[in-house]
C-alpha cells in the first residue's frame, strides 16, 4: 500500500488547508503549555493520561494552530496507531516508519516536519524507532500520545529519558469545568482570570517564612453572580466529574455506564490484565471498590485485607498498579524527623469523583449527604494540591484524636498545614489538630490554610487563611 493511501484519511489538510475541523473551540490551559514547548523545546513531547480524556483532540488542536500560524500543510503529519490497516498483512510497521522518515529527511523545503503519533502504545518497541531518528537529528518535531492505563507505555517512555518531555493529562479540573461552562460569557471569564492571577500572590505568601508573613492579605472577592454560578457548578461537578464525553450523554444511567465501562472495567480487565498478568482481576476490582467506599479516610492494609478477603501482600501489589493507571492516589502519615519511613496506614484519593458515583451507582441524593460531601471536598483539594507546583511532598497528620488533612512540604523543613472543613458552621474545636501541629513545628510552619464551605468564612482568622472551596480550586489549579 502506498504511504499516501495510509496517511491521507488522517491528514485532510493536505488536500484542503482551509478546511475547518470539527474541533472544540474550548482549549484547556495545558494546550498553551504544549504549544509553547512544541515551538521552543528540542525534545519530543508526550501526552499521557487516562482513556477518553481528550488527548487526540489536543493533538488536532495543535495542528490547527500550526496551520493558522502559517506552517505548510505538508509539514504536518498525523497518524493513529489505532488504524485497522495495521492489522492487515499488507502493512509492515517498520517499513511504514522508515519510509516516512526518509521522505521527511529528503524534504527540501525549510523548517521541520511536525509528526503527531496518536495511541503510540499500540506500536511495539515504539521508543526504539523514535530514539533512532531523534539521535540521528532528523528534521522532525515529534508529539506522541499514549494511555496512562498502559504500564507498558510508561516503561517505554522512561527509556527515552532526556529525549522526551511528558505532559500528563487528567480529567477536567473544577477550574477547567467552570471555564468550559462559562465560555462565551466574557464578563465571567474575565472575572475568573483575575481571581486565578491573584492566586499566584496568595500562593507565594503561603509559602513564606511565617516570621515575615503579614497578618492581612487582599483576597479576591467574586461578584454575587459568580458566587451563585460557582455554587451550582460545584454541585454539578461533584456528580458529573471531569470526563468531557460524559457531560452530553442523555441520561444519568448512560453517563454511569460509560464511565464504568471505559474508565474502570477496561483498565482493570484489559490493560492491567495484559500488563501485570495476574489471574484474578475480580480481586483487584474488589479492592478498588473498597477504596471507593472510603475516599480520604485512613486505611490500614491489614484491615482491608480482612474485609475483602484479599491477601495483604497482594493488596500491596495492587496499589502501585492502580496508581500507575490514574485510578487512585495515596498519601502517608506525617512523621517528624529527617528519616521518614513511608509505611503504615494510608489515605487514598480518586482521580475523579464521578468514577465513584458510577461504580457505586449513586444519584443526585449524594448532594444531601453532608458527611460524604466533606470527603468529596477533601478529594478535590488533594487533586489541586497534587498538581500545584509548590508541592514537594504531601502527608496527613494524625495524633490520637487530632488530625490535619494535609501537610504540604513547600520547602525543605517547611510545612503548609491545610484543613478542609466543608460544613455549614465552623467552630474553634475544628482546628485543634492544626493548633497542635503548628505548636509542635512552630519554626517550620507557614500560616495554616482552611478550606471552607461558606462564603461568610472568607478571610484571615486567628487560626489561618480561610478560603471557600470554589475559590481555592480556582486559585491553586
Amino acid at each position: 500500500m502506498k504511504l499516501n493511501k495510509i496517511f491521507l484519511p488522517y491528514n485532510p489538510w493536505w488536500q484542503d488547508s482551509s478546511r475547518k475541523f470539527l474541533l472544540p473551540e474550548f482549549k484547556r490551559p495545558i494546550f498553551h503549555h504544549l504549544y509553547r514547548d512544541l515551538k521552543d523545546l528540542p525534545q519530543m513531547i508526550s501526552i499521557t493520561g487516562p482513556r477518553r480524556i481528550g488527548k487526540s483532540t489536543l493533538l488536532l488542536q495543535l495542528i490547527d494552530q500550526l496551520l493558522s500560524d502559517g506552517i505548510a500543510p505538508e509539514k504536518l503529519v498525523y497518524y493513529s496507531f489505532d488504524d485497522p490497516a495495521l492489522e492487515t498483512s499488507k502493512v509492515r510497521v517498520d517499513e511504514l516508519i522508515d519510509t516516512t522518515m526518509k521522505l521527511i529527511a529528503n524534504e527540501k523545503s525549510t523548517g521541520p516536519t511536525y509528526l503527531f503519533l496518536d495511541e503510540i502504545q499500540k506500536l511495539d518497541r515504539w521508543e526504539l524507532y523514535l530514539k533512532k531518528y531523534y539521535d540521528l537529528k532528523y528534521p522532525i518535531r515529534v508529539v506522541v500520545s499514549g494511555s496512562a492505563s498502559s504500564p507498558i507505555f510508561k516503561k517505554s517512555r522512561e527509556s527515552l529519558l532526556g529525549r522526551v518531555k511528558d505532559h500528563h493529562l487528567l480529567p477536567f479540573s473544577f477550574r477547567e469545568y467552570v471555564l468550559y461552562n462559562v465560555r462565551g460569557d466574557s464578563e465571567l471569564t474575565n472575572e475568573l482570570e483575575k481571581i486565578h492571577q491573584s492566586g499566584e500572590i496568595i500562593q507565594a505568601i503561603l509559602t513564606e517564612d511565617p516570621n515575615r508573613l503579614e497578618r492581612r492579605v487582599s483576597l479576591p472577592l467574586p461578584s454575587e453572580n459568580l458566587k451563585q454560578k460557582l455554587n451550582d457548578l460545584l454541585n454539578q461537578y461533584f456528580l458529573e466529574g471531569g470526563f468531557p464525553e460524559v457531560w452530553n450523554l442523555p441520561t444519568w444511567v448512560a453517563k454511569q455506564e460509560y464511565l464504568y465501562d471505559n474508565q474502570v472495567k477496561k483498565v482493570i480487565y484489559e490493560d492491567l490484565l495484559l500488563a501485570a498478568e495476574f489471574r484474578k482481576p475480580e480481586l483487584l476490582k474488589r479492592f478498588y471498590i473498597s477504596l471507593l467506599e472510603r475516599p480520604g479516610q485512613e486505611v490500614a492494609v491489614n484491615s482491608v485485607s480482612q474485609e475483602t478477603l484479599i491477601n495483604a501482600s497482594q493488596i500491596e501489589k495492587y496499589i502501585p498498579l492502580l496508581e500507575m493507571t490514574d485510578l487512585i492516589y495515596k498519601i502517608s502519615k506525617f512523621r517528624p524527623g529527617a528519616l521518614r519511613v513511608r509505611k503504615g496506614n494510608l489515605k487514598f484519593y480518586l482521580v475523579d469523583l464521578a468514577l465513584r458515583n458510577a461504580v457505586l451507582r449513586l444519584t443526585d441524593t449524594l448532594l444531601e449527604d453532608n458527611a460524604m460531601l466533606g470527603l468529596y471536598a477533601e478529594n478535590l483539594v488533594f487533586l489541586t494540591l497534587r498538581n500545584w507546583r509548590g508541592t514537594i511532598q504531601m502527608d496527613y497528620y494524625r495524633e490520637r484524636d487530632t488530625e490535619v488533612d494535609f501537610i504540604v512540604h513547600v520547602a525543605p523543613n517547611r510545612f503548609l498545614p491545610i484543613e478542609v472543613k466543608y460544613r455549614n458552621q465552623l467552630a474553634s474545636n475544628d482546628f485543634k489538630g492544626i493548633k497542635k501541629f503548628v505548636s509542635a513545628n512552630r519554626k517550620k510552619c507557614t500560616q495554616p490554610l482552611i478550606v471552607s464551605k461558606n462564603w461568610s468564612d472568607y478571610g484571615t482568622h486567628d487560626y489561618g487563611f480561610c478560603i471557600p472551596l470554589p475559590i481555592f480550586l480556582l486559585l491553586f489549579d
